[in-house]
C-alpha cells in the first residue's frame, strides 16, 4: 500500500564511507586569500580543522545509530519518500509535536531536544508536558527521496506533513515547531489551518517591516533592522544564487565533500552567537553528523533546489495574521528579528514571546535549554 509507514534502518554501505575518506585525503586545497577573518567566507584554518576531525576521530556510525534508535521510518506521499523519526513518549497522554528543520539543518538539529521534550520527567520538567515527535527530512534532504521535478515548495511540504501526521494517528491534536524554511512551513500549516493543529512555536519568523515600522521603529527594532540590512548586504549570497542557479553550486556539492562542508559551515559560522566561531556553541562532531546527512544520501544539489522551488511560487508570504495559538523565541544572533509589538501584528493569538540572552539561528544546537523552556510554555498554554 502507498501511504504503509515501515520501519527505514540506515545502514551506509563500509565502501561509500572509504570514499569519503578516499575523497577528503585528496582534497586540493584553495590558497589561504587575502584576509584572515570570515568576511569572505570560511577560513582555510577553520575547514583544514573541521577535515582533520572528520577524518581522525570523528564516527558515523554512532549517528546512525541514534538515528536508528529514533524511530527511524518512511512512508510516501505525494509520489515521495519521506524519511523520519518518531519518538513516542512513555507518558500515554502526550501531545504529538512536529519539529521541522531547514537548510542547512537536518533532522539531528534537534537531537538535544528529544529526551527533555518526551520524558520531562527525567529531565527536569513536568511530567503533563511531555511530547510524542515526529522529525521528517524534507523532500529532497537527508534520506527523503529527491523530487524529479519542481513544485515541492513550502505548500507542498506543508501538505505532505498534513498527510504524515494524519498516517501517524495524530491528526485529531497536534502541535508543530520550526526555524529557518521549518518556521515557513509551519506557519504555511497555521494559515491552512490544518486539521488538527493546536499551536505553533517559532524561533523564526519569516516577515518584511512595513515602511510605516521602519519609520517608527525603537532603538531595539532599529538594531534588528540593522541585523537584517548587514545579513542581506553581506551574509546572504548563497541564498541569492541557491534561489536562481541552484545547480550550479550542485555538482560541487555533489562532488567535494570539503566543498559541501565549507558551504553549509558558512551558514555556522555567520548565523550563530559564537563570534564566528561556531565550534565554541556547538560540537564540531554535530557539525560534521550535519554535513553527512547532505553527503552520504547527496542531497547537496536537490536540498538547494528547495530555494529555487519557492522563488518560483506565486503568491511569496502570508501577509493575514497567522490564526492558530502561537509562540515565539528571538535569540539575540537570529539575523531576521522582529520585536514583541511587531510580533503582535502578525499573531492572532501571540501566546508566548522570549528573548533568549544567548543563541542565534541554530538555536537547537546552540541553546537547548532555552528552545525547550519556550516550547514547553507555549504548549502549556495552549492547552
Amino acid at each position: 500500500m502507498t501511504d504503509t509507514i515501515a520501519p527505514f534502518p540506515i545502514r551506509v554501505a563500509d565502501a561509500e564511507l572509504a570514499d569519503l575518506a578516499d575523497r577528503l585525503a585528496r582534497t586540493r586545497w584553495p590558497d589561504a586569500g587575502t584576509v584572515t577573518d570570515g568576511s569572505q567566507g570560511p577560513t582555510l584554518r577553520a575547514i583544514r580543522h573541521l577535515v582533520e576531525r572528520w577524518q581522525q576521530g570523528y564516527d558515523w556510525r554512532a549517528a546512525e545509530a541514534l538515528i536508528n534508535a529514533w524511530g527511524s521510518s518512511r512512508t510516501v506521499i505525494d509520489g515521495t519518500g519521506i524519511h523520519f523519526l518518531h519518538i513516542r513518549s512513555p507518558e500515554p497522554n502526550a501531545v504529538p509535536l512536529l519539529l521541522a528543520h531547514g537548510w542547512p539543518g537536518s533532522i539531528l538539529e534537534f537531537r538535544d531536544l528529544i529526551a527533555p521534550l518526551t520524558d520531562p520527567a527525567a529531565h527536569g520538567g513536568d511530567a503533563r508536558q511531555e511530547f510524542h515527535l515526529v522529525i521528517p527530512s524534507m523532500p529532497g534532504f537527508g534520506f527523503s527521496d529527491k523530487p524529479t521535478k519542481p513544485g515541492w515548495n513550502v505548500g507542498r511540504v506543508a501538505g505532505a506533513y498534513i498527510e504524515l501526521m494524519q498516517r501517524l494517528g495524530y491528526g485529531e491534536h497536534w502541535v508543530a515547531q520550526g526555524g529557518d524554511w521549518g518556521a515557513a512551513v509551519v506557519s504555511a500549516l497555521a494559515h491552512m489551518r490544518a486539521p488538527g493543529l493546536a499551536g505553533i512555536h517559532l524561533n523564526m519568523v519569516m516577515f518584511q517591516p512595513t515602511d510605516q515600522e521602519v519609520a517608527a521603529a525603537s532603538a531595539e527594532e532599529q538594531a534588528m533592522l540593522a541585523d537584517m540590512k548587514r545579513y542581506e548586504a553581506e551574509q546572504s549570497g548563497y541564498m541569492k544564487l541557491q534561489n536562481t542557479r541552484p545547480q550550479s553550486v550542485g555538482f560541487a556539492l555533489a562532488d567535494s565533500p570539503v566543498g559541501l562542508a565549507a558551504w553549509i559551515y558558512a551558514l555556522f559560522q555567520d548565523v550563530t552567537d559564537s563570534g564566528g566561531k561556531p565550534e565554541r556553541v556547538i560540537p564540531l562532531d554535530h557539525m560534521i553528523d550535519d554535513i553527512m546527512l547532505y553527503w552520504l544520501p547527496n542531497a547537496g544539489a536537490s536540498s538547494v533546489r528547495f530555494y529555487w522551488d519557492n522563488a518560483q511560487a506565486q503568491g511569496g508570504m502570508q501577509s493575514d495574521p497567522i490564526p492558530v495559538p502561537s509562540g515565539v523565541s528571538m535569540f539575540p544572533r537570529e539575523a531576521l528579528r522582529l520585536s514583541r509589538r511587531w510580533a503582535e501584528k502578525r499573531f492572532a493569538k501571540l501566546l508566548h514571546y522570549t528573548q533568549p540572552d544567548r543563541g542565534g539561528h541554530f538555536a537547537a544546537m546552540e541553546n537547548p535549554a532555552a528552545l525547550i523552556g519556550d516550547i514547553r510554555a507555549t504548549f502549556a498554554l495552549e492547552r
